[in-house]
């Protein structure tokens, strides 16, 4: 006599979806491992950026300066902390663009305070870090930049390259030139990195209309 299978059927069916459910990744389970914190500047660390990223006459007092600490993924996909100087102002949305950006999976090289370089822009980027407060002028001006101010944000600079006449003074840097290839840790129009700082309302460098500043987030969009 026949007998149906469907009852076994199921319990494979359902077996298989259980498996699913526990061993499938999702945003909230990536979410859970993220971490991000903000802190005022202590006497330590102002000892260290003082004469370096930060010195009297700055547009920005240390005390109006916050520091966060913050998960995010390498390139291997690894969790790492990473930390930025930033305005006490923008804070709390930065916190949210990293936790964005960590739920995507979005790489990060690393993201040191400019200070372990000397407070040098150059050897930051050529080391592809990520990093915010600077206290600088824009290159070739006597005008504050942004970063002057703890409001913009330098994301993987060798992979998101400052760009004139197409060409960029970082060797490294010079495959990614070109935009049309799209690779780990990149930004472009609709991806990760350029959305979560739109969520904010951040301008992109890479929206200007001359020279291009891949790397380059900012408040004011300059």
């Amino acid at each position: 006599m026949f007998k149906s299978r469907r009852p076994d059927f199921v319990r494979v069916m359902l077996v298989t979806l259980v498996v699913a459910c526990v061993f499938a990744p999702s945003a909230s389970s990536d979410l859970s491992a993220f971490r991000g914190t903000i802190a005022t500047i202590d006497a330590s660390l102002a000892k260290r950026m003082t004469g370096v990223s930060w010195k009297p006459g700055c547009p920005v007092a240390l005390p109006d300066l916050r520091l966060l600490t913050l998960s995010h993924r390498d390139f291997a996909g690894r969790t790492r902390t990473g930390r930025l100087i930033v305005h006490r102002e923008a804070a709390r949305d930065l916190v949210q663009v990293f936790r964005e950006l960590y739920a995507a999976r979005f790489p990060i090289r690393r993201m040191w305070l400019v200070d372990t370089y000397g407070g040098s822009d150059f050897r930051s980027i050529e080391r592809g870090n990520t990093s915010a407060f600077n206290c600088r002028f824009v290159e070739g001006t006597t005008r504050w930049s942004n970063h002057a101010y703890g409001m913009a944000i330098d994301v993987n600079p060798i992979e998101n390259p400052y760009a004139a006449g197409g060409r960029t003074s970082h060797r490294a840097s010079v495959p990614y030139l070109d935009r049309s290839r799209r690779r780990p840790g990149m930004a472009y129009e609709g991806g990760a990195l350029v959305r979560a700082f739109d969520r904010i309302g951040w301008g992109w460098g890479g929206r200007w209309t001359s020279a291009k500043d891949y790397q380059h987030f900012s408040a004011n969009g300059r």
